[in-house]
């Protein structure tokens, strides 16, 4: 985006659903896959956009870019490692793919944070959220370290790199549903309902 580093928006949808009984990414939201929110959020942000999935032909109907884990069976940690090695930026604002209240005013503040660090993330209600955050390609070496050492914990590397922790708050967003994620399909019907009543308070 203008004035900025570019950056790619990285939708990391490598999960396995276990829990929710069938593709999550895929699953119907307000009309539309939950996959297909989460890209037209990203991409308001994102100077391009890239998929990480080790089914890309389950997500064809996007016409995205796409990679598989460079190093498999990681979990998370290695969806952000393959971003990092073949993104052509060297600044990847990673979002799982199941936050469907992900707002592009906070991905953009986000991003505007990064000059100067290797990570940005954000902090909530006491935590971070690893999965919705900027990475800069100089944390390769770190997750390197921790793969090798099959530490998968995507935090554990925070450590050895410099981290800047932001708060929705921080940018003017109070938004207490930005970070729910859909993990089972009574997630799903429960963040049906929380939007239901935000169009109804409004």
């Amino acid at each position: 985006m203008t004035g900025r580093e570019e950056v790619t928006g990285v939708i990391l949808a490598g999960g396995l659903s276990s829990r929710f009984g069938s593709d999550k990414a895929l699953s119907r939201f307000e009309g539309e896959r939950l996959i297909q929110r989460l890209c037209k959020t990203v991409g308001t942000v994102a100077d391009r956009l890239m998929l990480v999935t080790n089914s890309p032909e389950d997500y064809a109907f996007l016409d995205l870019e796409s990679r598989r884990d460079v190093v498999p069976r990681c979990g998370p940690i290695g969806g952000i490692y393959t971003a990092l090695r073949t993104a052509n930026t060297r600044l990847c604002l990673c979002v799982a793919c199941d936050m469907p209240f992900i707002r592009p005013e906070f991905l953009a503040y986000m991003v505007d944070q990064s000059p100067g660090y290797d990570v940005v993330v954000p902090m909530y209600d006491g935590r971070e959220e690893p999965l919705c955050a900027v990475y800069r390609d100089t944390c390769i070496p770190s997750i390197e370290d921790r793969i090798e050492a099959r530490r998968y914990k995507i935090t554990g590397f925070f450590e050895a790199v410099r981290v800047r922790r932001v708060a929705p708050g921080d940018a003017g967003f109070h938004d207490a549903d930005m970070f729910f994620n859909i993990n089972s399909q009574k997630d799903r019907d429960e963040a049906l309902k929380r939007l239901k009543d935000r169009r109804q308070s409004r």
